[in-house]
């Protein structure tokens, strides 16, 4: 069997799931927080982003498992029985896509390089023309007859096949929910079309459509050509685009859990002591906060740089060590980007402590950690809800502005930053090869928009003020 393999970040991802898992069943069991989520579940803008967002998640989970593969049996020995490179479950999945590499460039859905070449004839003539890819349209006999006719017809089969599944997938839902109402499924269906339920879920189902319909077109025009292009190297665009999943997922969520203790904890503290425990806070953070980010995160990943090359023994491959880095310029976010919800949180903290209800705990002695948990953190969680939602997407394009400047994650690693760094030059030389940098782009701004507009449902839900005034 294959040897599973845990990287840092792949520990740190189940670790968050796991703690999403248990607030999720804490909220379910408290009316104060289970009403604000009641608030976003009726939001059709936020719930149609809550899909696109669950998709990507997905791609980055699958992207977290990691394993070593078996060897060939040819290769195997008593001692050694598994390769030392390091797939995900997304590699499993993608395989067609990584291993098809081409000599180099190639447009979209092209069955042929992007720029000429010296081709020697049978006759042993050499003439300059576009070399045929070895895999991109391999199943054509002559493209220039065929090439049209052969996407028009696999788009089709893409688009029956995604009306299968959404089908399906709706289908089952509809059951559920009807099951469920003590209605007819053709009742629920009517119900679900005039969007008389309370969760919007024909806005679900159209987003969740349009979704199978680009995986499923995309996937038969990826089997047979390289939707994307390829690269220099002749790599598939769109396997490198969908392997940067995980890494701007990992950048705005882990970033966030590294962030959230010494904000929430300093911040509270700050606003319900006061006196010299708020000076030496707000000391800490105003000194952080006078040094340029770039600067920190920039000397942070050359030290680390200097270690990892004088202990390159450490590393068994090189994922692990791309896998440090990220780490590490997880921590360093974490450490630069605590100061704003912390400041937030001592201004809140100082107006709870004064309300009537604190005074009248601390008159009866109850003690100062039982008066922060029981009356200061809840009414404080708002913040850092719409906080968390609202960070994201900025550590999402923090990631591809490092790493467009070579002080991000590994170069070895796939992140939109590093296709879009990679992109510079390429959109230099003649003719422009534009497709790596608008993926990453497109992909980016997908997720980003996404994040943007559920936060907003968020931050309309958990707000007292927004929620007072309905």
């Amino acid at each position: 069997m294959p040897e599973l393999v845990v990287l840092w970040t792949d520990a740190l991802i189940f670790l968050l799931i796991a703690l999403v898992l248990l607030f999720g069943h804490l909220a379910a069991s408290r009316e104060h927080l289970r009403a604000p989520w009641r608030s976003v579940a009726r939001s059709r803008m936020g719930m149609g982003a809550l899909v696109i967002l669950s998709a990507y998640v997905l791609i980055g989970v699958m992207d977290s498992v990691h394993y070593k593969p078996l060897l060939p049996e040819a290769e195997r020995t008593a001692e050694v029985t598994h390769s030392n490179e390091v797939l995900s479950l997304l590699d499993y999945l993608l395989t067609p896509l990584r291993e098809r590499q081409e000599k180099t460039y190639s447009a979209p859905l092209a069955t042929h390089l992007y720029s000429k070449e010296s081709i020697e004839q049978a006759d042993g003539q050499t003439v300059r023309d576009y070399p045929r890819l070895k895999y991109g349209g391999a199943h054509l006999q002559d493209p220039q007859q065929e090439w049209a006719s052969d996407v028009v017809w696999t788009a089709i089969i893409g688009v029956q096949e995604a009306l299968l599944a959404w089908l399906l997938v709706v289908g089952i839902i509809t059951a559920w929910l009807a099951r469920r109402a003590g209605c007819t499924f053709f009742q629920q269906c009517r119900q679900i079309l005039c969007s008389r339920t309370d969760i919007p879920w024909r806005v679900i189902f159209i987003v969740l459509g349009a979704l199978l319909l680009v995986a499923f077109v995309a996937g038969n025009l990826g089997i047979k050509y390289h939707l994307l292009g390829t690269d220099k190297v002749g790599e598939d665009v769109l396997y490198q685009t969908l392997k940067s999943v995980r890494t701007g997922l990992v950048i705005g969520t882990l970033t966030t859990l590294i962030m959230l203790p010494a904000a929430i904890l300093m911040g509270i503290m700050a606003g319900y002591f006061r006196g010299w425990v708020d000076d030496v806070i707000q000391y800490i953070y105003t000194t952080l906060s006078s040094i340029p980010g770039v600067l920190l995160i920039a000397a942070a990943i050359l030290m680390l740089h200097v270690y990892m090359n004088n202990h390159a023994d450490e590393f068994n491959s090189l994922v692990e060590r791309a896998d440090l880095r990220l780490l590490f310029l997880c921590i360093i976010l974490g450490i630069t980007s605590w100061t704003g919800l912390c400041r937030l949180l001592r201004g809140e903290t100082l107006k709870l402590r004064e309300l009537d209800y604190v005074q009248a705990a601390q008159a009866f002695g109850v003690g100062h950690f039982t008066i922060i948990m029981r009356h200061i953190l809840p009414n404080v969680l708002h913040i850092v809800m719409i906080s968390v939602v609202l960070d994201f997407s900025g550590l999402v394009l923090a990631e591809a502005v490092l790493s467009y400047v070579s002080i991000g994650v590994d170069p070895t690693m796939n992140s939109w930053g590093n296709m879009i760094n990679s992109a510079r030059l390429e959109m230099a030389r003649e003719p422009i090869v534009w497709w790596s940098l608008a993926a990453a782009l497109i992909f980016m701004f997908t997720l980003v928009l996404a994040a943007n507009l559920f936060s907003d449902a968020v931050r309309d839900a958990f707000d007292p003020r927004l929620r007072g005034g309905r």
